[in-house]
């Protein structure tokens, strides 16, 4: 059986609107000993905080709620396969999906690595990253911490 890579480029692709499939970057994820580090290296988005986290299915493709066209709907929610329920970040005992913030400079980039402790890069295997429009407060107030509407997403490929 071949080694497992030691690490996984994933592109991030805007979603929704008339940009849609619009490349913004990459994200560069690498097993270490203390976790999951993700690398990015995304640049076109406004400064500020964004919400970024690892959803339960993989696939970014839209749909229905309630009538409205919602992007990535078939991303589910954050993986939680523990089923805490609790939006508490990447370094609480929530859902393991929970990602640090992205936070893009004045510039329009990002490239701050991110550390997920209860990660590894098999985990992201069959799940979509999604970036959300708005910051994130690692809390289940707002709802999901506030992170706001759906994107851009990237799905990891597979580790061969």
């Amino acid at each position: 059986m071949p080694a497992l890579a030691a690490e996984q480029q994933v592109w991030i692709q805007r979603i929704g609107g008339e940009e849609s499939g619009e490349v913004l970057g990459s994200v560069m994820a690498r097993d270490t000993s203390d976790g999951l580090v993700i690398s990015p290296s995304i640049s076109g988005l406004s400064a500020g905080a964004y919400g970024f986290h690892l959803h339960e299915n993989g696939s970014c493709e839209s749909g229905l709620k309630d009538g409205v066209q919602v992007a990535a709907l078939a991303a589910g929610g954050h993986w939680d396969p523990d089923n805490t329920g609790k939006h508490l970040g990447p370094f609480g005992d929530g859902h393991r999906g929970d990602l640090s913030r992205l936070i893009v400079s004045p510039d329009g980039r990002t490239t701050e690595p991110v550390m997920a402790p209860r990660l590894n890069l098999s985990d992201l295997q069959g799940h979509a990253l999604i970036l959300h429009s708005g910051g994130d407060t690692y809390s289940d107030e707002p709802p999901l911490g506030g992170g706001g509407a759906r994107m851009a997403c990237g799905l990891p490929e597979a580790l061969i």
